[in-house]
């Protein structure tokens, strides 16, 4: 039996080449400005620069009585914003209906460090068009579509696509959408009515409901002017059991079907998608675009707001073997072409769900950039789990006006950011502490041993993984406090505020693994027995109330009570300023979070059903 002291004595030894490595800065890391990224960039160029307006709509669940024209998808005057999160690319399996002609690509290479959500080139293309309209559910988004096919068809007769995400979270939303149906048909009755210019209406509006996940299905055998036909299809949309929702390869066919029936019939050609994701071939959004624009498809996408500076977010799936909870994590896209936020959060990858604001890159460029418009969709998601996942997830347009995301397309987009050395600098610490790219930055939380000599053997693997962070993370201070003058030249809110919150996250989770090294330390050398007969496990808990280095792990670590206490200042210094430098912004609201969370850890006794370890046998986990 090792004795207690064998254990405190290997941990503390580990903390002092902690602070070693961390205070000598013997720790050196290549961060690299040549890892390789994919550029596509099609052969048409055709750049339009214009900007976009946001505006909130009533929620209105009615049919209209009269008509009220609101003109979008043109051409805007206002302040706008920018699109897409960057994921991996796979190829649909069309079926022959719905078969894929080839667009010519150039391919090159720019150097941004990232993944195959982080390193995706996408081409070429300033956004221009309405970047989304903030509505408070699926009622008052169906009531804004229809006044924009009114303004179409004053002008010439539509074709109608419908394009469903076949994931099985979008079940609820397919049912409402089926429920107010008849507030499109209601409200073009009304225009029939109204409008001289009008055709018949029977014959001035067809529909079709398509869905996709890794294939496509059509539901409508031919384009429908039949109101119960149409809702009737919704209803037969089936769950994709794959998890893949190939969204831009989808679109690009879609259009390359239905544009010559559109055509032959005189008719303009809309696509509408439904999806809560961002999808999984965002590669090929310049294909998109391009298609859509030479067929002059406006693309309307009703879809959820990001997740801050992310690309993920997790779902609660409750198994109907066990009833016990599951998170499944889903594509949602960070709000801008590449994330300019952590993906770190002081032990591992991030597991919060805040809202951008703003929705999915990939999606608001496509909508934009056709004409169309993106609707946020606000509501709170009842399934979504993690921090913030409950949280305000509507700011004020005044507050984050100046922060819309830049629209460009990736290759812009990094060379824009290339050209400065204060944002290349902070994509440097992004990319550097990414635990998407660096597995050894994923730090055990949950679920250790509640047995001594299992408790050591997991904690003396996990502990040098902490060192390791801390001597990554004392690095990115030195890089960020070396542009700190930069900061005053640097024009955008948006990286402003990226490099506050950044260098605040960069102090306070230093201070977070060293109290990590501390617990771990102490839990070895005391070793508590569980107060609860059924605590089976040890869990690292985070706290406000700081734990203290005893007298030995002072001695040790040269690191004294006062000397931590400064450092915890300084962090919740620099968080109080993104606070007030950034009011009203996501980047105030996770500041906020953070200072609530606190920096101090502890292990807490737990209990983990053992039935979890049935998962892959006989729970069978879904792909949302």
């Amino acid at each position: 039996m090792v004795q207690a002291r064998d254990y405190s004595a290997f941990f503390t030894s580990l903390i002092v080449h902690a602070v070693i490595l961390v205070g000598m800065g013997l720790v050196h890391h290549q961060l690299t400005d040549n890892q390789p990224e994919v550029a596509i960039e099609t052969i048409f160029d055709e750049e339009r620069d214009h900007a976009e307006i946001e505006q909130v709509l009533e929620t209105n669940l009615e049919v209209s009585e009269n008509l009220s024209v609101t003109s979008g998808g043109m051409v805007s005057t206002n302040v706008g914003a920018s699109t897409a999160p960057a994921v991996s690319s796979q190829k649909i399996e069309t079926s022959e209906s719905l078969k894929e002609p080839e667009i010519k690509i150039n391919a090159g290479e720019i150097t941004a460090p990232g993944d195959d959500i982080l390193g995706q080139d996408l081409g070429v293309g300033e956004v221009t068009g309405e970047v989304g309209a903030v509505v408070e559910g699926y009622g008052s988004a169906m009531s804004r579509i229809s006044k924009e096919l009114i303004r179409i068809m004053r002008e010439e007769k539509i074709m109608v696509v419908w394009l469903f995400d076949e994931s099985g979270s979008m079940k609820d939303d397919q049912k409402e959408i089926r429920d107010n149906f008849n507030k499109i048909y209601g409200e073009l009755g009304i225009a029939a009515k109204q409008e001289s210019k009008t055709r018949d209406r029977d014959q001035t509006l067809l529909t079709a409901i398509l869905s996709y996940g890794a294939t496509v299905h059509v539901h409508t055998p031919k384009p429908t002017t039949d109101l119960k036909e149409v809702q009737d299809a919704i209803t037969k949309i089936p769950t994709d059991e794959t998890g893949l929702e190939n969204m831009c390869d989808t679109v690009a066919a879609t259009i390359d079907k239905y544009v010559l029936q559109a055509r032959k019939t005189d008719r303009r050609l809309c696509l509408v998608v439904v999806t809560d994701e961002s999808g999984d071939d965002g590669a090929k959004v310049e294909e998109v675009i391009t298609r859509a624009k030479r067929a002059k498809t406006p693309i309307y996408i009703l879809g959820r707001e990001s997740v801050f500076g992310y690309p993920y977010a997790r779902q609660i799936w409750t198994d109907p073997v066990y009833n016990l909870r599951h998170w499944i994590r889903i594509n949602r896209g960070p709000e801008t072409a590449f994330p300019e936020a952590l993906q770190y959060d002081g032990l591992h990858g991030r597991w919060d769900a805040f809202s951008a604001g703003f929705g999915p890159y990939e999606q608001v460029r496509i909508a934009r950039e056709t004409g169309g418009i993106f609707f946020v969709l606000p509501g709170k998601e009842g399934e979504l789990g993690g921090a913030g996942s409950t949280a305000d997830r509507q700011f004020r347009f005044q507050d984050m006006k100046e922060y819309q995301p830049l629209l460009l397309s990736r290759r812009d987009y990094d060379a824009e950011r290339s050209a400065s050395k204060f944002r290349t600098s902070i994509w440097k610490v992004i990319a550097t502490l990414n635990p998407h790219l660096d597995k050894q930055l994923n730090i055990r939380e949950l679920y250790y041993p509640i047995e001594k000599k299992e408790f050591f053997e997991i904690g003396s693997k996990e502990v040098p993984k902490a060192i390791r962070a801390m001597g990554l993370l004392q690095k990115a201070v030195e890089i960020l406090e070396s542009v700190e003058p930069l900061r005053a030249q640097e024009k955008s809110s948006r990286w402003r505020a990226a490099y506050d919150l950044a260098l605040a996250q960069c102090l306070a989770y230093r201070v977070r693994l060293f109290q990590y090294c501390l617990a771990m330390d102490q839990q070895a050398k005391n070793m508590p027995v569980p107060k609860e007969k059924n605590s089976n496990v040890w869990n690292v808990a985070r706290r406000k109330k700081m734990l203290p280095p005893d007298p030995e792990q002072v001695k040790l670590t040269k690191v004294s009570p006062e000397e931590l206490d400064k450092q915890l200042k300084k962090s919740e210094a620099q968080y109080k300023l993104v606070i007030k430098e950034h009011p009203g912004t996501p980047w105030a609201q996770r500041a906020q979070y953070e200072l609530g969370q606190g920096f101090g850890m502890y292990f807490r006794e737990g209990f983990r059903d053992p039935r979890y370890s049935k998962v892959g046998k006989d729970i069978k986990l879904p792909k949302l």
